[in-house]
C-alpha cells in the first residue's frame, strides 16, 4: 500500500508559478513510477506528466511542455511538479498517481492523492 499526500496548490495569476509536491508513505516509492493528472470542473481527469522509477524518463502532455517539469527525490519520498509560465487552462484539482510501469491513462496507476486545487486567473 502507499499512501499520498498533494500539496502546493493555490490561486496564481497567468504567467506565475507554482510547485506542486506528492509525498508517499507505505511500500518502497522508489518502485513505482509517478504521474501528474488534473480535473477541471465538467471534465475527465487528463494526463500531465509522468515520470519512470529510475528518473531517467519523463512524458508530458503537449499543452504543458516546456512549462512544466516533473521530477523526484527518493530520499524525501517525495516528487514534484514545477509549473512556470501558468495559464487560466491550468485551472483545475490535481492528482498525483503511483503504479507499476506508469502510463498516461488513469487506470495505469494504483495509488492516488485526495487532490490539490490549482487556479490561475486571467
Amino acid at each position: 500500500q502507499v499512501q499520498l499526500v498533494e500539496s502546493g496548490g493555490g490561486l496564481v495569476q497567468a504567467g506565475d508559478s507554482l510547485r506542486l509536491s506528492c509525498a508517499a508513505s507505505g511500500r518502497t516509492f522508489s518502485w513505482y513510477a509517478m504521474g501528474w493528472f488534473r480535473q477541471a470542473p465538467g471534465k475527465e481527469r487528463e494526463f500531465v506528466a509522468s515520470i519512470t522509477w529510475s528518473g531517467s524518463n519523463t512524458y508530458y502532455t503537449d499543452s504543458v511542455k516546456g512549462r512544466f517539469t516533473i521530477s523526484r527525490d527518493d530520499a524525501k519520498n517525495t516528487f514534484y511538479l514545477q509549473m512556470n509560465a501558468l495559464k487560466p487552462e491550468d485551472t483545475a484539482v490535481y492528482y498525483c498517481g503511483a503504479g507499476p510501469r506508469g502510463g498516461y491513462y488513469s487506470s495505469d496507476y494504483n495509488y492516488w492523492g485526495q487532490g490539490t486545487q490549482v487556479t490561475v486567473s486571467s
